[in-house]
């Protein structure tokens, strides 16, 4: 399968990042933060730079992956400060993918309402009243203008997020008519917090053309305890579903980039380090 990494991950040196990336041959370069700038905020000598850089090593670019409409919440409305400044930042990011050549460009969603939908009297106590139905008029003109560019996003399934699961991915989709343009970008780990099982549960979710692309990490999570903790991969609670994943997704001939997402460190702050403790594992498993 296409192995790749999210660059910043390793460092945001984008150079040493490559090199990192070619001591452990990964292909695909997941690009969110190169220097001190999020992706969309590079000036024209900077994403050509970065361009060259790329192909003079080889490698391709997966997703631009800036935190589109992250932040927001139901209290947004289409076209008010916020919205017109997210806008304006996917405009830019999807100016950078046509000169880097990504086929994909990520959103998020605004911060998540615990409970959108409900029955027996929870419809009536409990539910978030119309948040869901509040989001869609945020990302349709996103889709609008994706389609106008002749590029693809991809939603990721956040902690904290709106679209916090591959169910919830999967029904904006549909709800937005937009599966032409708008597929999942799945990261099983986040989707822990909401306890959504990632196989076979999750993945099944995924299938008839929804999936786009993935992030792979993982992760203990104690929502109880409101506690996150991210682990060396095969030590979280992802561990044994990998294998089932990864073998699952081989069968269907998913063709799309998988991204390792380097988030742990084993205690020293070196994410770098982390990265080199786990990338083994998500090679053997994933390539």
């Amino acid at each position: 399968m296409k192995l790749g990494v999210i660059c910043d991950g390793i460092s945001r040196d984008l150079e040493h990042a490559v090199d990192v990336m070619d001591e452990f041959d990964l292909e695909y370069a997941e690009l969110q933060f190169v220097g001190e700038k999020e992706v969309g905020d590079h000036s024209t000598e900077e994403i050509m730079a970065i361009d060259q850089l790329l192909r003079d090593r080889g490698k391709p670019v997966s997703c631009l992956s800036r935190h589109i409409f992250a932040g927001m919440t139901s209290a947004n409305k289409p076209g008010d400060e916020l919205h017109t400044k997210h806008m304006d930042a996917l405009k830019r990011v999807i100016d950078m993918a046509h000169i880097v050549a990504s086929p994909l460009v990520r959103i998020m969603t605004p911060k998540k309402e615990q409970i959108l939908w409900g029955a027996n009297g929870a419809e009536k106590w409990n539910v978030a009243h119309g948040a869901w139905d509040a989001m869609l008029p945020i990302i349709s003109p996103a889709v609008e203008l994706a389609k106008s560019e002749g590029i693809k996003l991809v939603v990721e399934t956040g902690n904290g997020t709106m679209v916090n699961s591959n169910y919830t991915a999967r029904k904006m989709i549909d709800d937005l008519n937009a599966k032409d343009t708008l597929q999942v970008l799945w990261d099983p780990a986040n989707n822990c917090w909401c306890h959504e099982l990632a196989y076979p549960n999750g993945y099944e979710e995924t299938k008839d053309g929804y999936l786009g692309h993935i992030h792979i990490k993982d992760v203990q999570v104690d929502t109880p305890r409101a506690t996150l903790e991210v682990r060396r991969m095969g030590e979280g609670q992802l561990g044994k579903l990998f294998e089932p994943m990864a073998s699952a997704l081989r069968s269907d001939g998913y063709d799309g980039v998988i991204s390792f997402e380097s988030v742990y460190h084993p205690g020293d702050g070196d994410f770098e380090h982390g990265f080199r403790q786990s990338i083994g594992l998500f090679k053997e498993l994933f390539g």
